[in-house]
């Protein structure tokens, strides 16, 4: 393992960067939000990654206590990667990144890759605003089919695909209104209350959100 390279400089941004600075650590992190992942899950769901490298920052990773490895019990038996508390307390880092960058989304490149569970952090941040409360929430946008789990604090955020169990709401946005809202030009309760969201489920989640 190579040496942990540092900016040495006694700050605690300089500090934090010396950890998760480099290209592809904080788009890990991102991933195993949603949860334990394979290798092999998260080289597929970071386009453009090389092996090498993706291999190497998870090693990086678990040195500086932001992930660790296990071996799941038969019939799995295959290695998963998941945060730590240290590594889960970048949740915020990452929505902060992603309001700030909402912005300079613009138009999607025929180049850009793109997966649904990519809209799931900022949405619960969204979520939290509209005062949603706790539960699971089913998501569907043209790109595809995620959940997010509301008040989550050891398992999973989110997760790809549908709901594992029937969700407490389900939002689908219009095409317009989740365009906007990944862009950071609307938000999501501006969306709820102009009604360019649907919210189905009869439990007190979705009442709040219809009602929000």
């Amino acid at each position: 393992m190579s040496p942990r390279r540092s900016y040495d400089q006694y700050c605690s941004a300089a500090r934090a960067l010396d950890a998760v600075g480099d290209r592809w650590t904080l788009l890990i992190v991102r991933e195993l939000l949603g949860g334990p992942r394979r290798y092999t899950d998260l080289h597929a769901d970071l386009p453009g990654v090389s092996t090498d490298v993706l291999a190497s920052r998870l090693k990086d990773m678990e040195r500086d206590g932001l992930t660790t490895r296990r071996r799941l019990p038969p019939p799995g038996a295959a290695h998963v990667y998941e945060l730590t508390s240290r590594g889960r307390e970048l949740l915020p880092v990452l929505q902060a990144l992603g309001e700030w960058g909402g912005p300079a989304l613009g138009e999607r490149l025929p180049t850009d890759a793109v997966r649904a569970h990519w809209f799931a952090l900022p949405l619960l941040r969204g979520l939290g605003a509209a005062g949603a409360g706790e539960g699971l929430v089913e998501v569907r946008l043209e790109e595809g089919l995620f959940h997010v789990w509301l008040g989550s604090v050891e398992g999973p955020l989110y997760g790809d695909g549908p709901a594992p169990r029937e969700p407490d709401a389900r939002l689908t946005p219009d095409a317009r209104a989740g365009e906007a809202m990944s862009r950071g030009t609307l938000t999501l309760l501006d969306a709820l209350r102009e009604r360019s969201v649907t919210v189905t489920g009869d439990g007190p989640l979705a009442k709040a959100l219809r009602e929000a």
